[in-house]
Formats: C-alpha cells, sequence, structure tokens
C-alpha cells in the first residue's frame, strides 16, 4: 500500500511539472510565433524543468536562472567573436570545425567557472552558451531573443509556481 500511496505522489508531481512546462514553453513559443524570432530554443527545456521538478535546488531559483543564462548569453558571444566564427555557417548546419570545438568548449568551461565562483548555479546555461558559441543564434535581434525568453519563462515559470504554492529555495549552497 505504501508504494502506491508513493506512485500516486509521484505521478502527480510529474503531471504538475508536466503541464506547467507545457504551458510556459507555448507560451514563449506563441511569442516568438508573433514575433518571427526564436523564442523557443533547447536551453529553456531544461530550465522549465529545474522550476516545476525541483523548485528547492539552489539552480532553480530565478535569480540563478537570469544570471546563468546571461553568462552563457555573454560567454558565447565572447567566444563566437572572439575565434572569429560570427559571420561563419553554424556547426550544425556547416559541420563541426576545430575552432567550433575551441569555441564551443570554452564557452562552457568559462560559464561553468562564472557560476561556481559566484555560486549561482544554472546548468542549462550551458545549452545557451553552446547555441551561441556554435553559431546556431548569433544575429543582435535573436541574441536578444535569447534574453527576453528567458526573463518570460522565469516570470512565468515562478510566477505560476508562486501562485500554486511552490516557494524556491532560499537557503545558501554549503561548502
Amino acid at each position: 500500500m505504501d508504494r502506491l500511496k508513493k506512485g500516486q505522489k509521484t505521478l502527480g508531481a510529474g503531471i504538475y511539472a508536466a503541464v506547467l512546462s507545457l504551458v510556459v514553453l507555448a507560451l514563449s513559443g506563441t511569442v516568438g510565433l508573433l514575433l518571427h524570432l526564436p523564442w523557443l530554443f533547447p536551453s529553456l527545456g531544461p530550465t522549465v524543468m529545474l522550476f516545476f521538478e525541483s523548485p528547492e535546488q539552489p539552480a532553480s531559483r530565478p535569480g540563478n536562472t537570469i544570471v546563468g543564462h546571461g553568462v552563457g548569453l555573454l560567454a558565447g558571444i565572447l567566444c563566437l567573436y572572439g575565434f572569429g566564427l560570427q559571420n561563419h555557417t553554424s556547426a550544425p548546419v556547416g559541420g563541426l570545425t576545430p575552432t567550433h570545438v575551441l569555441a564551443g568548449a570554452l564557452s562552457v568551461a568559462l560559464t561553468t567557472l562564472a557560476l561556481t565562483w559566484i555560486r549561482m548555479p544554472h546548468p542549462p546555461a550551458g545549452a545557451t552558451t553552446l547555441i551561441v558559441s556554435l553559431g546556431i543564434l548569433t544575429t543582435p535581434i535573436q541574441l536578444l531573443s535569447i534574453a527576453g525568453a528567458v526573463l518570460l519563462i522565469t516570470a512565468a515559470g515562478w510566477g505560476l509556481n508562486m501562485l500554486l504554492g511552490t516557494r524556491p529555495s532560499k537557503k545558501e549552497p554549503t561548502q
């Protein structure tokens, strides 16, 4: 009987996370459709999963989300331009080159270093930095779309969590 109750509790948590993930990502995608801009991209998926599956984790905090993706965005831009890839075909379209590998690896390393140093983890930011450093989204309007989408999903995700009684963790990570 205990196992059945635990299974029902897990199913309920899964439905909560699934429905809210659907709502928040559909909202971001709809904005993208209306603006004809990329407001739905891979790193948003794990971000909303953190919001709704693990809201107690430090990486799920709204501040960590915004700072994390911001750092990832900046590191991606730095590596994209630093390695001269801004006018090249993206790695997924034109093929992975040694320069793409260096830019991608360094952008994730810089993002990891910065977020660890300031103690604001947000692993999905590693995907954001790769999206930029590998040349997938690179124009100024696309980069602004990344920032706008992160702000939108953070506000919508945590707004829904707060409305439904889920609170982010306020505990500082121990070291």
